[in-house]
């Protein structure tokens, strides 16, 4: 049954306290575990993924509930001063964890800096793009490419496009030039455009595509239809309605939804769809979103917003939030979970006022009551890998995979419950369109 918006906000409070209790500090500023028992900094402490960078959204999420404390104010200048101090010698461009990401927080925190980071991308930038420093032997050459939106050119573009609404200087530049990048990377097909995640001409081994938002067709083109409102170049969206047209040439239409496959060929040992931001028709149908604000007038014979509609059918269709198999939506998280399917409802919810809408968006707010862990004052969800011993994965605090991320769909539904459709929203660098 639906519980009174002030459940969700007490859970969101009490597992945001436990985020704050989480957040380290050493000589290089503030870092944060991926868990609990993790005593020195990993691999991403920094970013928005996993990092304490991803506490500034959180941070732009409770400030429309109430007035941040002390304990929040200081939290936010820390990270501030951490992530811009690594600017200068930042490598790393991406969304999740690069100077992309950082764009994004320090505008979230409205603090000085994003000129720098803008700046920075620009230095980096080469004549096809940017450098991944994960790309390599034995899958790939060592002087390859990416074009997707959370690690490759279209994170650049997203980032860029961003930092053009907040007037930082440079950034309509650098938006240009990753759009072109982009423009050149196309893959002319049949039935319209394609982006592969590697470029062929850089692949050692075969490789798989994975087409949905992450790291695929669904993103790259969905950061081309926002590029084009925002740099009123109208190539960049009439490329995003191509790669939409054979987007859907990849999709699963029969039951009056629209899912795209995880993986393109469909791997045997995976799932083949998944209902996610990252891989499913949650975040896909952020593309429709953009097309739709872009002004497209039509996708394969139907309207942007008939295929946005599609992709919220086959997420009520699927079964989620219920764990109806072993291994079926195990994740209660921003990224490829509960959380993050929840946010996008209720940007819909927000701009057409379906109450089948809301309504599923509660639904989803109860699983995530239902499997919260109390400690104490304190909340928090641990994940499940069903293939393990033991099943149960340690909590997490960041803002994609952990405690941060779902307090802060917590806030936001208890808000909206309140409010209701008019409330306002917090603008992020990959919804601001929807």
């Amino acid at each position: 049954m639906a519980h009174e918006p002030a459940v969700y906000r007490d859970l969101a409070e009490r597992s945001w306290s436990w985020v704050l209790t989480q957040v380290r500090a050493n000589d290089d500023g503030l870092w944060l575990p991926e868990n609990p028992e993790q005593a020195e900094p990993g691999e991403h402490p920094y970013g928005l993924h996993s990092g304490v960078g991803g506490l500034a959204h959180v941070l732009s999420e409770v400030g429309l509930t109430r007035e941040l404390g002390s304990q929040e104010l200081l939290l936010a200048d820390g990270i501030a001063e951490t992530l811009v101090q690594r600017i200068a010698e930042e490598t790393e461009y991406d969304y999740f964890d690069g100077l992309t990401s950082t764009l994004g927080v320090l505008t979230a925190l409205g603090a000085p800096g994003s000129e720098l980071a803008v700046a920075r991308l620009t230095e980096l930038a080469t004549p096809d793009g940017w450098q991944p420093s994960w790309l390599g032997p034995p899958r790939a050459v060592p002087e390859g490419r990416c074009n997707d939106v959370t690690l490759g050119t279209a994170a650049v573009l997203l980032g860029a496009v961003w930092a053009l609404r907040y007037g930082v200087p440079g950034a309509a530049e650098l938006a240009d030039h990753a759009a072109d990048v982009l423009l050149a990377e196309k893959l002319e097909v049949s039935t319209g455009l394609d982006w592969r995640f590697v470029p062929d001409r850089f692949v050692l081994e075969p490789r798989s595509q994975m087409p949905n938002w992450s790291h695929g067709l669904a993103g790259i083109a969905g950061s081309l239809a926002a590029a084009g409102m925002a740099l009123a170049r109208p190539d960049l969206v009439d490329a995003a309605r191509l790669g939409a047209e054979h987007l859907v040439t990849l999709a699963d239409t029969s039951d009056g939804g629209m899912r795209v496959p995880h993986v393109v060929p469909v791997h045997e040992d995976l799932d083949t769809f998944t209902y996610s931001w990252c891989h499913g028709p949650a975040g896909t149908s952020l593309l429709f979103a953009g097309l739709a604000g872009a002004g497209v007038p039509e996708v394969a014979g139907r309207t942007p917003y008939d295929w946005e509609r599609a992709c919220l059918r086959s997420l009520r269709l699927s079964g989620i939030p219920e764990r109806v198999s072993p291994g079926f939506w195990d994740n209660d998280g921003r990224c490829c979970g509960t959380a993050g399917v929840g946010d996008i409802v209720l940007n819909v919810w927000q701009r057409h006022g379906l109450d089948d809408d809301l309504a599923f968006a509660v639904t989803l707010g109860e699983a995530l009551v239902e499997r919260s862990i109390n400690d104490g004052d304190h909340a928090y969800w641990r994940f499940v890998e069903h293939r393990n011993e033991d099943p149960l994965n340690p909590p997490g605090p960041g803002w994609m995979q952990g405690a941060a991320g779902i307090a802060a769909y917590l806030f936001r539904l208890a808000r909206l419950l309140d409010q209701g459709r008019d409330a306002e929203a917090v603008a992020r660098m990959d919804t601001w369109w929807a």
